[in-house]
């Protein structure tokens, strides 16, 4: 079963408000992040699909995550989209958010 977008969206908000005032789901969501996924949205996340979760550090004034390092020759749209966090380059190998399947972003 893949994922909208949206759904993708709404679970890592649902997750993120949770983990902020339960230190139970939050030690859950850093140790288990596909069972805290499902607790929270009901679903299993794709077979082989990776989460890995990341805990703010005080010690940092920010904490980023790197969009993937992209090889050959991409446009200008292509990169905003991968820098904004949309899928859709043909070289993605995430498919939880289904545009592998339906040739969408």
């Amino acid at each position: 079963m893949s994922w909208t977008q949206k759904e993708i969206e709404a679970c890592i908000e649902s997750c993120k408000r949770k983990a902020a005032v339960d230190a139970d789901f939050r030690r859950k969501l850093l140790a288990e992040p596909a069972a805290a996924v499902k607790e929270i949205s009901g679903k299993e996340i794709p077979t082989g699909f990776k989460i890995k979760i990341l805990e703010n550090d005080p010690a940092y004034d920010a904490t980023f995550v790197l969009p993937p390092l992209v090889s050959g020759n991409i446009s200008d749209s292509e990169l905003d989209d991968v820098t904004a966090g949309i899928c859709g380059l043909q070289s993605c190998g995430m498919k939880a958010c289904g545009a592998a399947e339906n040739g969408s972003k």
